[in-house]
């Protein structure tokens, strides 16, 4: 594991669990809203998956299993890639109470099993903020690629670089130029709901923040093809973009990293 990931590994693991139910609720009440609409759960990502029972998918950095847990409901075998113990504890409560089974490697996705993953989803989806805590945007792609099937699916969803200039979703983390390079600490996207006291002694994260420019070129470069790159307004400001989501498929006979 890298120095970094051992950092954000601990950073993800301090009071997740408590922190997923004051901010989601008890597993059993998460449980319910998902039963109750798990398209509706997904949110806008739902548009891009073309089915759901049977497709194997690979939900990176699945958190507390928010999108895994609704896509199990309609039918996916899903598996969470996630740094985090306390993540896992809450997602596999979450899908016990909803009746679902999910698969939950904690691991550091550089370092996933592949004799035993490689070539074997028929879709990778990532989505609120996963590919700054990756300092090589090519090696990250390049995974991504690996854990495909012949002509499966990426769905990346992210917030948008023009969050390095500006903290367009109030996320409280430093803005600086739009093409830097620099690796730089910060705060776990949520340390701004705990109070003060507890944020003080909060780990921080590593991060690298990419531009467009560099996302787009890492995808086409592993040898995907490139078939949408949607863009959605901020949160906080429907003027100004805050989250992105790409598309691209795996083309078996081009894809290689360079």
């Amino acid at each position: 594991m890298t120095d970094y990931s051992i950092q954000n590994k601990k950073a993800w693991e301090y009071n997740a669990y408590e922190f997923w139910v004051k901010q989601s609720g008890a597993p059993a009440d998460r449980a319910k809203q998902d039963l109750e609409n798990p398209i509706g759960m997904l949110k806008k990502y739902a548009q891009y998956f073309d089915a759901y029972r049977g497709i194997k998918i690979a939900n990176i950095c699945g958190s507390c299993g928010k999108k895994a847990v609704p896509l199990a409901i309609l039918g996916a075998d899903v598996t969470i890639f996630d740094i985090s113990e306390d993540n896992k504890k809450y997602a596999l409560e979450v899908a016990a109470a909803a009746h679902v089974h999910l698969n939950y490697e904690v691991c550091d996705i550089l370092e996933i099993d592949f004799p035993k993953y490689e070539n074997y989803f028929d879709v990778v989806f990532m989505e609120g903020g996963v590919l700054h805590y990756f300092h090589d945007i090519d090696v990250f792609m390049h995974i991504m690629y690996s854990l495909l099937k012949e002509n499966g699916k990426m769905i990346c969803s992210d917030f948008h670089p023009f969050s390095k200039i500006s903290d367009i979703l109030n996320l409280q983390q430093p803005a600086g130029s739009y093409f830097s390079t620099e690796i730089f600490e910060g705060e776990m996207a949520h340390a701004r709901f705990f109070e003060e006291a507890v944020r003080k002694q909060m780990p921080k994260c590593s991060y690298r923040k990419y531009t467009i420019s560099e996302i787009i070129n890492a995808v086409i470069k592993n040898g995907f093809i490139l078939k949408s790159f949607d863009e959605y307004p901020a949160w906080t400001n429907e003027n100004i973009p805050g989250e992105f989501t790409l598309v691209a498929n795996k083309d078996f006979h081009t894809g290689e990293y360079k």
